[in-house]
């Protein structure tokens, strides 16, 4: 399994998932459909499937061009407001894309319909892999816009949280370094923090993207996964 990170827009992310055996490739978060066949063209794969993890414009747009100009694609998630939808997902509903198995996480919270997908490959050394979208990101989260705070850090430390710890976690957005810089005032003595921030800053600095971390990582100095590990008093003051 190959993942092929894909900068668009300002600050967003969408990737294209290739099996290396089969040359077929499935795509997740399209906001830029010429973007994405322009990758799938230089790989010389074929595209079969799109993955949305939610609705919102910046991880559906090119959707409906995508179907337009690729007959028979399918695109799948679990909210019936993704533009170009086929097929909707559930909780816990499996996939295969040749040797790569699908796990579909519904994770609300930014969303009521955010659906992740927990990727791996049998006997394979290779990491799994998280496409997060704008449920978990490095350092952070999403907004809560729609569900409740409840839902939201069910999805995040029961949901996601728990996955194997060598799980790489390829978020929607590339929000690293303010996030991390809103984990140092959580945790301002953390020092896994501390040297992520200033890796991070390099990072910016060179315009290389900061994903994926992996959830072993987020567990240290992520402060939404990290929740329950947290004195009140450093949390009474984002929760204002």
């Amino acid at each position: 399994m190959k993942v092929k990170v894909i900068p668009v827009l300002e600050d967003n992310y969408m990737y294209l998932i290739i099996e290396e055996h089969t040359r077929e490739a499935v795509a997740v978060d399209v906001a830029v459909a010429e973007r994405l066949l322009e990758i799938a063209g230089r790989e010389g794969v074929s595209l079969t499937a799109v993955l949305s993890t939610h609705h919102h414009w910046d991880h559906t747009r090119g959707n409906a061009e995508l179907a337009h100009m690729l007959p028979g694609l399918a695109v799948m998630g679990a909210d019936e407001r993704i533009c170009a939808l086929t097929r909707r997902l559930e909780h816990g509903e499996g996939l295969q894309f040749g040797a790569i198995h699908v796990r579909c996480l519904l994770t609300p919270g930014h969303t009521s319909g955010h659906m992740s997908y927990f990727l791996w490959e049998d006997e394979c050394p290779d990491s799994p892999a998280l496409f997060s979208g704008d449920a978990l990101s490095v350092a952070g989260c999403g907004w809560h816009l729609e569900d409740t705070a409840q839902q939201m850090y069910q999805s995040l430390a029961k949901t996601l949280g728990t996955l194997p710890p060598e799980t790489k976690v390829f978020c929607g957005h590339e929000h690293t370094l303010s996030n991390l810089e809103f984990a140092q005032k959580v945790e301002p003595c953390n020092e896994h923090v501390q040297a992520k921030l200033s890796w991070a800053q390099e990072r910016d600095d060179e315009d290389i993207p900061t994903v994926p971390s992996t959830l072993g990582e987020e567990l240290m100095y992520n402060p939404f996964l990290r929740v329950t590990q947290l004195q009140p008093r450093r949390l009474s003051s984002h929760c204002l």
